[in-house]
Order: structure tokens, then C-alpha cells, then sequence
């Protein structure tokens, strides 16, 4: 085990050349980033679990009644014994061999029972209620961090000269306020990838969870190598828009239509811009040319500007799927066909639907036995908005 840590925490990978962990030991003059440290955000990230279930229980869910948000979730399907124990004991999306037996036993069409199974999936799903406690807590967490983040920035030489990032490192001393915003942020995206696999399951829970993982590791990677003023650029970037999507989120299951698109074109504009334009230019220059000048390319280095690129890489397809969804609204509109609703359906959709199926001829045809499912099953309500992380990230 020693030789494995000795191996891990290799100062040749960590440190520019002719540095060592024993030049950035904390002592009474000056405190340094430690690795121990990051142990903090373990406990902290589960009492933030915590303080969740409690905002959305007693602050979120108030504020939603006084709202009028129905807590029903999508319809139901039609209790059906035999579907159900396939459903639970042996595949949740049956083939279309499976699908044709249960035809012949049941006596149904292949369609009301492909449409009985997308129902049964989607009352799985959280109700809109829950999609809302869950977008307030993370609306109230990043506009209180933004917040947090933006007014310990301003009083920062590095704010306004990225150069200032590189002066000096990495012997440059860490301070409380800056060391309270890493471990706090830490400690929410740990929280966030808990909150993954307890959550509603998205379409894009890969990307999400790829992106919560490098979050985390730019985060750990950039506090162990003391990277932390670049890193105080990135979080606050991020958090700026994420408060604009939460809140578009908010308004959209309030049904609040024109704040809804209101917040959801300021969203548009602010993460196009900052994620394409502001990161690269901004932070993305500094992490790669002006450490380069300054400071010059080592292991890790390489390692966490690699992070930051496949993080770059999300946001651009992130930004595809917001232009998507804009160009589908905007081609609606002109064809007379707009709804406001529209806006907040992406490729993000929580709720399972198809149009094959529910529009055509065979929408509202019932099936052959007693029991009938054939309803249709719009889901105009909130689905999954916004093609980012929570939160976001």
C-alpha cells in the first residue's frame, strides 16, 4: 500500500519540475491546498443530501402548493397482471417476439401493448412536483454559491488578469474564504452524483454522470496541485448559468409560460456565449498558453487541461441541443403551429412518448380484452428542461 501511494502521489506527475510536496506544506506563515483536505467534502457532500430532502419537504413543497403544481404524475397504466410480472421480473422494453406472444395470450394489439409498457415506464417518473422541489433547491444552492463566488472574485487580482493565476506558482497561499468555496463546491457535485441514482433517470444519465465525474476530478485535480485561482474562474462561470436554468425550469413546471421563455432565451444566449465563447477564450487560453508560457507543461497539467477540454466538448453538444430546441420553436411558430410548451421539450425528455403510436390512426383504439389502455398520453407538462447539468454544472 505505501508503494502505491508513493506511486500515486509521484511528485514528477503532480508538481511542475523542481517542486515538492515538502515546498507546499501549510505552515503558520502560509497554508497551502492538502490533499486531506478533500476529506471534508465527503461528510459534508452527504449532510447537503440531507439538507436537500429538508428544503424540498418543508420550503420547496409549500412554495409549489401556493404555486398550484399537482403532484399527479403521468398516467397510469391499466393494471394488468400478466404485463406487469414481465414488466417487473423480465425486461422493462419487451422485443417483438415477446411482444407478439403477449399478443396472442392477452388477445390485445401489438401497439396497446407497447403502449401499455411506455406507460408503465413512465409511472415511474417523478411527478411535476418533484421536478420542481428538486430545481428550486438547486436554484437556491448555485444562486447562493454564485453569489458567494462572484463577491470573493472581485476583490481577486486574477479576476481581471488570468496572468495572475501562474505569478508565483504553485507557491501561492491559500485563504479560508478561498478554500471554504472549493470543499462547498466539491461537496455539491458529490452530492449531485448521489443524487444521480435517486433521481429521475434522464436520456442523457451517461453525459451526465461523465460530466459530474470530471467536475469533480477538475475540482479535486486543480485543489491537490493548487490550480485553485483558475479554478474559483471556472466554478463561478458555471454557476452563472446554471441559476438561469434552474430558474427556466422553475417557471416552466409553474406553468408560467412567458417568464418560462423568457429565461429560457436569457438561458440560451448566456450559456451559448459563455460556454463557446467566454470559457475557451477566457479560461481555456489561460490553462493552456499562458501556463505554458509561464509555468510550462507537466503530467497533470496535461491531465486537467484534458479534463477541461472533454468538458468543452459536452458544452458544445449541450449547445446543440439548445439551438435544437430554439430552431423547433421558431419553425413552429412561423408555421402557425407554435405552443408555448414547446420551448421547454428537448431531447432531455423525462416522459416516454411517440407519435406513431398516439397520433395515428390507431391512437385511441382500445385492446381486444376487457381491460382497456388506449387513452392517449400527451405529456405536455414539465419534461427534463434544459439541456445542461443542475445543476448543472
Amino acid at each position: 500500500m505505501a508503494g502505491v501511494l508513493a506511486w500515486f502521489w509521484n511528485e514528477r506527475f503532480w508538481l511542475p519540475h523542481n517542486v515538492t510536496w515538502a515546498d507546499l506544506k501549510s505552515t503558520e506563515e502560509a497554508s497551502f491546498p492538502q490533499a486531506e483536505d478533500l476529506l471534508l467534502a465527503a461528510p459534508l457532500a452527504f449532510c447537503l443530501f440531507l439538507l436537500r430532502m429538508l428544503f424540498e419537504r418543508f420550503i420547496a413543497r409549500p412554495c409549489a402548493v401556493g404555486l398550484r403544481i399537482q403532484s399527479s404524475g403521468p398516467q397510469r397504466a391499466t393494471p394488468n397482471a400478466i404485463l406487469e410480472k414481465v414488466f417487473t421480473a423480465i425486461t422493462k422494453h419487451p422485443d417483438e417476439k415477446r411482444l407478439e406472444g403477449l399478443s396472442k395470450q392477452l388477445d390485445w394489439d401489438v401497439r396497446s401493448i407497447q403502449r401499455w409498457f411506455r406507460q408503465r415506464r413512465n409511472q415511474e417518473k417523478p411527478s411535476t412536483l418533484t421536478r420542481f422541489c428538486e430545481s428550486m433547491w438547486r436554484f437556491t444552492f448555485y444562486l447562493y454559491i454564485f453569489t458567494y463566488g462572484l463577491r470573493f472574485l472581485k476583490k481577486t487580482p486574477w479576476l481581471w488578469n488570468t496572468k495572475e493565476c501562474w505569478v508565483n506558482y504553485p507557491n501561492q497561499p491559500l485563504t479560508a474564504d478561498l478554500q471554504y468555496y472549493y470543499i462547498v463546491e466539491l461537496s455539491f457535485y458529490l452530492s449531485l452524483l448521489l443524487s444521480q441514482f435517486t433521481d429521475m433517470r434522464r436520456k442523457d444519465f451517461l453525459l451526465m454522470l461523465l460530466h459530474h465525474l470530471a467536475t469533480i476530478s477538475l475540482i479535486s485535480f486543480s485543489y491537490v496541485n493548487n490550480m485553485v485561482r483558475v479554478g474559483t474562474l471556472l466554478m463561478c462561470l458555471h454557476d452563472a448559468v446554471d441559476v438561469l436554468m434552474e430558474a427556466a425550469k422553475m417557471a416552466n413546471y409553474a406553468r408560467c409560460q412567458t417568464l418560462c421563455n423568457f429565461l429560457f432565451a436569457m438561458f440560451s444566449m448566456f450559456f451559448i456565449s459563455s460556454r463557446l465563447g467566454v470559457l475557451p477564450i477566457w479560461i481555456l487560453n489561460t490553462t493552456l498558453f499562458e501556463s505554458w508560457e509561464m509555468v510550462g507543461p507537466y503530467p497533470s497539467w496535461w491531465l486537467f487541461n484534458l479534463l477541461l477540454l472533454l468538458l468543452q466538448a459536452l458544452h458544445s453538444y449541450w449547445s446543440y441541443l439548445i439551438v435544437k430546441t430554439a430552431c423547433r420553436a421558431v419553425c413552429r411558430g412561423r408555421a402557425g403551429k407554435w405552443n408555448p410548451l414547446n420551448v421547454s421539450k428537448d431531447d432531455r425528455s423525462d416522459m416516454e412518448t411517440s407519435s406513431d403510436e398516439e397520433d395515428g390512426p390507431m391512437a385511441n383504439q382500445k385492446p381486444h380484452s376487457s381491460a382497456t389502455n388506449g387513452t392517449n398520453n400527451k405529456t405536455h407538462e414539465a419534461n427534463g428542461y434544459g439541456p445542461c447539468p443542475e445543476e448543472h454544472h
